[in-house]
């Protein structure tokens, strides 16, 4: 039974709980002793483990991708909250409940799958439409869609994570093509529903834990999604060729720099839109990330994250009042008490 999450664990606590192993690495101390370094996961995010003692013992109870019970204390180290584990024990994978263990989209994903196909059939480019549909209409693809991560650990790194992104991405494509005419709407749509298709081949995420694939390591998904869109464009007779060119220039210049990852910069206006509202899309996800992991109420700095090479001063979730409500407020039951932590050794 889960009954402690990675979000609620606090500097200086002891952790009796059970986690999923997301990596697993040997390594050895500045005097050569050897150590095991984790990273553990539930579906409330991440955290970094070591295995200062009988690291080569314990090795084998924790492959990645196995779900683990522990005992630890917690400390920060860098800035950053990390667990020092004294006992490991391996659960059999019968008897894990993963939806536990495997973070999935806050969002109810039909309504997005209904929000996203009706922007898809909207566009009025009848080209660009058929493309879109090609894609979004075929059954199988779309079921890997709405189920893939948009990242395995930056923004959106969930299940469900590479709809909810896209579909925020296409919102903003929509909005900002009504404040500035000169967009060509069903070109940037293309590319805002597109930009990342090739990310249902870059990762794996069949089993309870995803990666990148062989092809996502060796490829990329932004080549993957030109080579998929080449695909559909084959079987759609007449799709003009500068046309087809502009929408791959989308997907490849998304990510807007070389050093990011870009094969091309963006060169068109639309390229341009479309790498600003896909990394806006993503820093929102980012920063509420880190808001919703914040322990106390109101605005605090969070600890320092790497990914954007700073501190981001965040407001934490409100804390809970003790309060009696007025009387003209509906009164709200108490909550339960927590349950007892189960004995794990």
């Amino acid at each position: 039974m889960k009954s402690l999450f990675i979000s609620d664990i606090t500097d200086g606590q002891a952790v009796e709980g059970l986690f999923m192993v997301q990596e697993a690495n040997m390594a050895e101390t500045k005097t050569g002793k050897p150590y095991l370094s984790l990273k553990l996961m539930d579906k409330s995010g991440e955290i970094m483990a070591k295995v200062w003692d009988r690291a080569e013992q314990l090795q084998p109870q924790c492959p990645a991708g196995a779900v683990i019970a522990i005992k630890a204390r917690c400390s920060s180290f860098r800035n950053s909250l990390q667990l020092s584990i004294s006992e490991i024990k391996r659960l059999p994978d019968q008897e894990v409940d993963f939806a536990a263990f495997v973070p999935t989209s806050p969002c109810d994903i039909d309504e997005m799958a209904a929000e996203f196909l009706a922007l898809a059939a909207g566009v009025s480019d009848p080209f660009i439409q058929k493309l879109l549909l090609s894609f979004f209409q075929d059954e199988d693809f779309f079921a890997l869609f709405t189920k893939a991560p948009a990242a395995k650990m930056m923004h959106h790194a969930y299940l469900g994570g590479l709809l909810e992104h896209t579909l925020g991405v296409a919102r903003l494509a929509e909005a900002v093509s009504r404040l500035y005419p000169s967009l060509d709407r069903s070109l940037l749509m293309a590319g805002a529903m597109l930009h990342d298709i090739g990310k249902t081949k870059e990762f794996s995420f069949d089993s309870q834990r995803f990666d990148y694939s062989d092809s996502g390591r060796l490829v990329g998904h932004m080549v993957l999604g030109v080579e998929m869109v080449q695909e559909r464009l084959n079987t759609i007779e007449g799709f003009p060729a500068e046309l087809a060119v502009r929408v791959k220039h989308l997907i490849l210049s998304h990510h807007g720099r070389h050093d990011f990852g870009s094969p091309t910069l963006p060169m068109l206006l639309e390229g341009f839109v479309l790498n600003f509202i896909d990394d806006l899309d993503a820093k929102v996800n980012t920063i509420d990330k880190v808001s919703g992991q914040a322990k106390e109420e109101g605005y605090q700095w969070s600890d320092y994250q790497r990914s954007l090479e700073r501190f981001l001063f965040v407001k934490g979730r409100p804390a809970q009042s003790n309060e009696k409500p007025e009387p003209e407020e509906e009164a709200v039951l108490p909550a339960a008490p927590p349950r007892q932590q189960p004995t794990l050794f």
